[in-house]
C-alpha cells in the first residue's frame, strides 16, 4: 500500500486538454476531521487506509496538502440546466486532484467536492455541508452494491468550519470521490462553444482512449455513449432510482451515475414521481428519465457535429441516425433487466406488468422482492401490496405458468435500497446530534442489498402511511 505523501498521480486530463480546466488550489480546512473512510475502496485503489487517517492523509482528502505528482484543477463544462443552456458552469466548489491507476490497471479520478471557491463558483461559497456529502457517500455506495455503474465515495472529511444554507449554519465537509472520469456531455458542450475544433477533437480522442477504445471515430464514440447511457437508465428503472437533476452536465461519457444531489428511490411505483424541490414541473420525474436521457444525448450529438462530417447536413444526418437507436437500446436493456427480475424469459408478460404497476402503484422494491415468495407458492405477501389484493391475480397466474426461477430472482431483486426516510433520519442524527451510528448501520445494510437478515426488517419497509410527502433538497 502507498503512503498518502507518496502517491504517484497521473494527469492525462491536464496533459491532453488544455483549455478545459483552470489550475487551482483547495481552500484551507482549519480543523479537518475524518467522518467516513471507505477502507475497501482505498485498498482497491492501492491506498493504505491507515495512512489516509493521518494528518498527511487528511491533507490529501481535503486537497490542502497533495503530493507533488498531483496537479489540482477545476474542470470547465457547460450544460443545459432544466432545459436552459448555461455556457460556463464548471467545478465551482470542486477540484480534480489527479488520476490513480489501481493495482488492477483501472484508471480512476480522485475528485474533491466542497474544497473551496474556484473561478467557476458563480457566487457560491465553494463549500459543502456535511449532510449532502454523507448523502452522496451512502447513495453512491448503495448503487455500487446494486451493480449500477457509479462514481464512488472514498471519504467524507469535516473541515472544522460552518457553511450558511437556508436552514442556517451547517458543518462543512469535503467529499473525496472517484470516477472513471468526470467527462460529461457538458464538457463537450463547453468545448464546442469555444469554436475551436482542435479542442473538441482532442476531447473526443481523450474520451475514446479513456472509455471507449473500440471506437475508431467520433461517430463511434457517440454510438458507444448512447449505448452506455441506455443501459444505465434502464438499470435506474429496474431499481426505482430517481436521479432528480438530469442536466447535461450531470451525464457522463463513461456511463456512470454522477452527482447525487436531490436523488431518491421510489416507494410507490408511480412514473410521475419526482422528489426534488428545485424541479418545479417534474421535468426529471421517474418516468421521464429515458426521454430526458435521449434529449441530453441529442445535445451531445450537436456538440460533436463539427467532428462528424465537413458538411453540416451530413453531420446532422449521421448524428440523427445514431440517436434514433437510443429508444430501442433502452427498451431492450429495460426488458432484459425486468425479465431477470421476474425470473422468466417471456417478454409478453412485461407489457401487462408495467400497466399493472402503473395503475395500482405497489411499493416498487417490495413488489419485485415478494414475487420470489409467489414463485415459491405463496402469493399473499405480494397481493398485500395492492389496495385490491385480487388486482394482480390474472397476471400472477400467467407468470407462474411460465415457471419463474425464485432463486435467480433473489439474486437481482434487492431487499434493501436506501429508503428515503431512513436516509434522512440517519443524516439528521449525524448533522444535528453528531451521531454517526445510524449512518454506519445504513451503510452496512445497503452494502449487502440482496440478503434478508434478521433484525434488519425496518430497513426493508417504506415510511408509514402518515409520513409527510418526501422532498429532496440539493442543499449543496
Amino acid at each position: 500500500m502507498t503512503a498518502a505523501t507518496e502517491i504517484a498521480f497521473e494527469n492525462t486530463f491536464v496533459r491532453d486538454l488544455e483549455g478545459l480546466y483552470l489550475p487551482w488550489q483547495a481552500a484551507p480546512a482549519p480543523e479537518p476531521r475524518l467522518v467516513l473512510l471507505n477502507d475497501a475502496l482505498a485498498r482497491e485503489l492501492g491506498l493504505d487506509p491507515a495512512r489516509l487517517r493521518t494528518p498527511a492523509g487528511l491533507g490529501l482528502l481535503t486537497g490542502t496538502a497533495v503530493p507533488g505528482s498531483a496537479t489540482t484543477v477545476a474542470q470547465a463544462y457547460a450544460g443545459h440546466q432544466f432545459g436552459n443552456f448555461s455556457p460556463r458552469l464548471g467545478d465551482g466548489r470542486a477540484l480534480l486532484v489527479g488520476e490513480l491507476v489501481a493495482p488492477d490497471g483501472a484508471r480512476r479520478d480522485l475528485h474533491l467536492k466542497g474544497s473551496g471557491r474556484t473561478p467557476f463558483a458563480r457566487g457560491g461559497d465553494g463549500r459543502a455541508p456535511l449532510g449532502p456529502m454523507l448523502r452522496e457517500y451512502v447513495i453512491s455506495e448503495a448503487m455500487h452494491a446494486l451493480g449500477v455503474p457509479t462514481t464512488r465515495s472514498l471519504a467524507v472529511v469535516a473541515t472544522g468550519e460552518h457553511v450558511m444554507r437556508d436552514r442556517g449554519p451547517e458543518p462543512g465537509a469535503v467529499l473525496a470521490r472517484t470516477a472513471s472520469s468526470h467527462l460529461r456531455v457538458g464538457t463537450f458542450q463547453f468545448a464546442a462553444a469555444t469554436g475551436d475544433v482542435d479542442v473538441l477533437r482532442r476531447l473526443a480522442d481523450h474520451a475514446i482512449a479513456r472509455h471507449h477504445p473500440a471506437a475508431s471515430s467520433p461517430l463511434e464514440l457517440y454510438r458507444a455513449v448512447i449505448a452506455a447511457q441506455a443501459a444505465l437508465v434502464a438499470r435506474w428503472t429496474g431499481i426505482g432510482f430517481v436521479h432528480g437533476v438530469m442536466n447535461t452536465d450531470n451525464m457522463t461519457i463513461s456511463g456512470e451515475t454522477i452527482d447525487y444531489g436531490p436523488c431518491a428511490f421510489l416507494d410507490a411505483h408511480d412514473p410521475t414521481t419526482w422528489y426534488s424541490s428545485i424541479d418545479h414541473a417534474g421535468r426529471y420525474a421517474f418516468g421521464n428519465q429515458p426521454g430526458i436521457a435521449q434529449w441530453n444525448l441529442a445535445r451531445f450529438g450537436e456538440a460533436l457535429l463539427p467532428l462528424l462530417a465537413d458538411d453540416q447536413e451530413e453531420a446532422v444526418r449521421l448524428a440523427t441516425g445514431e440517436l434514433q437507436g437510443f429508444a430501442d437500446a433502452y427498451l431492450a436493456a429495460r426488458d432484459r433487466d425486468h425479465l431477470a427480475k421476474i425470473g422468466v424469459g417471456t417478454p409478453e408478460l412485461l407489457g401487462e406488468l408495467f400497466a399493472l404497476l402503473e395503475e395500482h402503484t405497489p411499493d416498487h422494491t417490495l413488489f419485485f422482492r415478494r414475487l420470489s415468495d409467489a414463485a415459491r407458492g405463496d402469493d399473499g405477501p405480494v397481493r398485500a401490496l395492492f389496495g385490491d389484493p385480487a388486482a394482480p391475480g390474472e397476471w400472477l397466474r400467467s407468470w407462474r405458468a411460465a415457471g419463474p426461477d425464485a432463486d435467480a430472482m433473489d439474486r437481482v431483486n434487492p431487499v434493501h435500497v436506501p429508503r428515503n426516510h431512513l436516509v434522512e433520519e440517519a443524516l439528521g442524527a449525524a448533522v444535528v446530534d453528531g451521531d454517526l451510528e445510524p449512518v454506519q448501520w445504513l451503510l452496512q445494510v445497503v452494502a449487502d442489498p440482496f440478503t434478508e437478515r434478521e433484525g434488519f426488517e425496518r430497513y426493508a419497509l417504506p415510511a408509514g402511511p402518515d409520513a409527510p410527502p418526501f422532498r429532496t433538497f440539493c442543499g449543496t
